[in-house]
């Protein structure tokens, strides 16, 4: 008789940890599905790193000033906190510790003008080894307080060559590897970079090019998500981990609660696009959903269909236009290459990112669409919200601009009624309120 096959079971640790990537990837709340593949995350590199190229300029001119609180590099700091799980407290190393006086480059104009060169000295080269080069530098100076935390900025100039980092991505990584790296030394985090690329060689096909990925899987181990397969190759250590696996996968499951939040507002920044794109169908004007958001799909059918399959000429060669081609929803001139309105959903995320893609617009040097109506959309609790963060000094050439408020509330009560009776911005304008 013949006996069945038995099902064999990962045993060795590079069976296990594959067999964890693969779960990971697969689970809904995980940093891979809830954070490396969302629509957003993308869309934000373009902007922060513009706003790491304006921290740059105002700390060269001397504009940056004594304090972090209302910097610049608050601005894109709090931007890339709001990056979802694993950001999250991305800001703590940047506030000003009174008692220990660091990070120390807000007392010291030297130090604050050495930070300055290093974003500007990665942002322009293109190899590991520069980068690595202008990080000794400035390890070389000791500044107090300015650590490995500055790689999660240079993570957003060079993905594929700077993993993310903060306490949770170095738990993870010591658990999986047996390491004992530690935090605020960058001798540390040269080390763990060097293990992060050797991991990613091996489970390439798992993971990706881009760091954010494995970074996340060792945030999601770091931070108790998942339990680090052993260590040593032993079968039955190897059944109990996939024992824990199981009931951490289970327990995840039952306590995570933001992934079905962080859905319903994917859900609801796609229907705000929505009906955007059908009320400016119904006034008549072409329209532009942006470039990575056409395939999303509303009622069954995706969002760019019917719309404009690609940028007019004058758009697609402006300066910026990488940026434009990403803004939510543009309404133009029907058959033309002028702009009349541009829209940028904030369902909950950072305003900072919508705005910069708005800016490219406004100041890309051409008529055609400089005095386009932009328009923040956004659901009517957040009006203060938006309002504080246009005070900032980063979004001080607003006032020159003709930027609205445009609440959920108002749009759904009356998009209808506009698309009936409406022309123009006339009726958008009237159900909006001026900015800042």
């Amino acid at each position: 008789m013949t006996q069945p096959a038995s099902t064999s079971l990962p045993t060795t640790h590079h069976d296990l940890l594959s067999e964890l990537v693969r779960r990971w990837r697969d689970d809904p709340g995980a940093t891979y599905r809830s954070w490396f593949l969302w629509d957003e995350r993308l869309k934000n590199f373009r902007s922060i790193r513009r706003g790491l190229q304006q921290v740059v300029a105002e700390i060269e001119s001397g504009r940056f000033g004594v304090a972090y609180r209302g910097s610049s590099l608050e601005t894109v700091v709090h931007s890339i906190a709001e990056q979802r799980q694993i950001f999250k407290g991305a800001d703590h190393a940047w506030l000003w510790k009174p008692k220990l006086r660091i990070p120390d480059i807000y007392e010291s104009p030297d130090n604050q003008r050495a930070f300055g060169r290093l974003l500007d000295n990665c942002s322009c080269c293109d190899t590991a080894e520069e980068i690595i080069s202008h990080i000794r530098s400035i390890d070389a100076l000791k500044i107090k307080g300015l650590g490995p935390a500055a790689a999660n900025l240079l993570y957003f100039l060079h993905p594929t060559l700077v993993p993310p980092f903060n306490t949770a991505i170095v738990k993870g990584y010591n658990a999986v590897t047996g390491a004992k790296v530690k935090l605020g030394s960058w001798d540390h985090f040269l080390a763990m970079r060097a293990g992060i690329l050797d991991l990613n060689d091996r489970y390439r096909e798992l993971l990706s090019n881009d760091l954010g990925a494995i970074g996340g899987l060792l945030f999601d181990i770091g931070s108790g998500r998942y339990p680090a397969p052993p260590l040593e190759d032993d079968a039955t250590a190897a059944d109990d981990w996939l024992g824990r696996l199981e009931h951490a996968r289970a327990e995840a499951s039952r306590l995570d609660k933001t992934t079905a939040a962080q859905g319903e507002t994917d859900r609801t920044h796609t229907e705000i696009q929505a009906w955007l794109r059908d009320l400016g169908h119904e006034l008549g004007y072409d329209v532009w959903i942006a470039a990575n958001d056409r395939g999303r799909l509303h009622a069954g059918c995706p969002l760019g269909q019917g719309c404009l399959e690609r940028l007019p000429d004058a758009i697609a060669t402006s300066p910026g236009a990488d940026s434009i081609r990403l803004i939510d929803v543009l309404w133009l001139a029907k058959g033309g290459d002028g702009v009349a309105a541009a829209f940028e959903v904030e369902h909950s995320t950072s305003i900072y990112s919508g705005i910069v893609r708005m800016l490219d617009l406004a100041l890309s040097g051409s008529d055609l669409h400089a005095a386009a109506g932009l328009f923040l959309v956004a659901p009517n609790a957040r009006e203060q919200d938006v309002r504080a963060q246009l005070r900032r000094p980063a979004f001080s050439r607003i006032a020159d601009l003709d930027f609205a408020y445009l609440p959920y509330g108002e749009l759904e009560k009356n998009k209808d009624a506009i698309a009936r009776f409406g022309s123009g911005l006339k009726a958008i304008k009237a159900i909006s309120s001026p900015l800042p």
